[in-house]
């Protein structure tokens, strides 16, 4: 997928930085939040510029930027983030807002694990084999779930559990249609609450907390990065205006923000 990616965006840039869309890579929490439908325009009306947006899982997203196909990252998987830091491939990573990851499924609860610590509701889960849907798409809920499983000394497996490779809107359905238990971040879990049908079980952990950073991909990954592009777009998400912004989105619809800037 990110071979075909990179020739795609290759073959729409232009000769001159200023004339291509800045791409960028992020995770589908931000598109199915509907966060990116207010920023992404207001972004393009202010600057003149153009965004092409490719919303897969953090991890697809950090190799998009790892091989000079994308221009900047919005993403939310801080060791693999990392990685990519250490390896030379940004030029800069700056902290953008966060919100947090939560355990929901069935109103019936019917693994019992409502006001546990998330320690103990995954091995409840894996005990009694409750069905719990995963993305397993290499994105940053999946990484958190991973380390959730991994911190309680477990490797799910059976029929019980079932990774589906999609993101999280889509794991959202599926899980509710199959009664099943799965990790979602807040934000996208508050703006499909309406037709989930899911219940928060298990929320306030330290280990829940879910923080997204924007990334500079350095230009020396490929000959295409549009390093002025990714740079104003970087610029622009951490501005007070825009940081405000972030942190009254969703309070109208969801009485809630569901966000919190972070910048």
């Amino acid at each position: 997928m990110v071979a075909v990616l990179v020739s795609v965006m290759v073959a729409c840039g232009g000769d001159e930085s200023g004339d291509r869309p800045v791409i960028l890579a992020t995770t589908t929490s931000t598109q199915d939040s509907g966060l990116l439908d207010e920023l992404i325009p207001r972004f393009e009306a202010e600057t003149g510029r153009t965004v092409q947006t490719v919303a897969v899982g953090s991890g697809q997203a950090l190799e998009m930027g790892s091989q000079g196909a994308a221009d900047v990252l919005l993403v939310h998987s801080p060791d693999a983030e990392q990685e990519l830091v250490a390896a030379g491939g940004v030029s800069r990573r700056r902290a953008v807002m966060d919100n947090d990851f939560v355990l929901v499924g069935p109103p019936s609860d019917p693994a019992g694990v409502k006001g546990m610590e998330i320690g103990g509701a995954m091995e409840r889960l894996a005990e009694r084999e409750a069905a719990f849907v995963s993305r397993g798409d290499d994105s940053g809920t999946h990484a958190l779930e991973l380390s959730l499983w991994e911190g309680a000394g477990l490797d799910p497996d059976g029929g019980w559990y079932q990774e589906i490779g999609q993101g999280m809107g889509a794991t959202l359905t599926i899980a509710a249609e199959k009664d099943a238990y799965t990790i979602a971040d807040r934000g996208t879990y508050l703006s499909n609450r309406q037709s989930s049908a899911l219940d928060v079980l298990v929320e306030g952990d330290d280990e829940l907390l879910n923080r997204y950073h924007v990334l500079e991909v350095d230009p020396s990954t490929g000959d295409r990065v549009n390093a002025e592009g990714g740079t104003a777009f970087a610029d622009w998400i951490v501005s007070d205006e825009v940081q405000r912004a972030i942190g009254a989105f969703g309070k109208a619809e969801y009485g809630q923000s569901l966000f919190v800037p972070d910048a």
